[in-house]
C-alpha cells in the first residue's frame, strides 16, 4: 500500500492544495459583492434610454458610482474581504479620507494610516 491509501480524511484535508477553491470563492465573493453593491446604488440606466437621456450632463452618474463604490467598501469590510479594490477605486474618483472613514465607522486619521499606504502603492505605479 503506497503513503497516499494510508491518509485519513483528515491528513488529506490538510495537505491537499486548495489554491483553485481559494480562487472560485474569492471570484463568487467579488461577484456577490458587485451584485449587493448594485442593489444598494442603483443601477445605472441602459446607454440610448430615455432615463440616461435625462442624467447626460448631470452629475446623477457620478453620485451613482460614488454611492457604488462607498456600498461596496462598506460591503467589503462587512464581509472581512480584503477592501484595497473599493478603497482604490474611491480614492481614484476623488473620495476623501474623511469620507471613507466614515463608512468605515472610524476618523479620517485612522482610515489614513490604516489604508493610505497599500492604496499609493496601487495608485502610484
Amino acid at each position: 500500500m503506497s503513503a497516499s491509501e494510508h491518509r485519513t480524511p483528515v491528513d488529506h484535508a490538510l495537505v491537499v492544495d486548495v489554491t483553485e477553491a481559494a480562487r472560485a470563492v474569492t471570484a463568487a465573493a467579488v461577484a456577490e459583492l458587485d451584485r449587493r453593491a448594485d442593489a444598494v446604488a442603483g443601477v445605472p440606466p441602459l446607454p440610448g434610454t430615455p432615463e440616461w437621456e435625462a442624467e447626460q450632463g448631470t452629475d446623477g452618474p457620478a453620485r451613482r458610482e460614488t454611492a457604488w463604490q462607498l456600498a461596496a467598501f462598506r460591503i467589503a469590510l462587512a464581509a472581512g474581504l480584503d477592501p484595497l479594490p473599493q478603497l482604490v477605486g474611491l480614492r481614484r474618483i476623488g473620495i476623501s479620507w474623511e469620507t471613507i472613514g466614515r463608512a468605515a465607522g472610524i476618523t479620517r486619521q485612522s482610515a489614513h494610516e490604516r489604508w493610505s499606504a497599500r492604496v499609493a502603492a496601487v495608485l502610484d505605479r
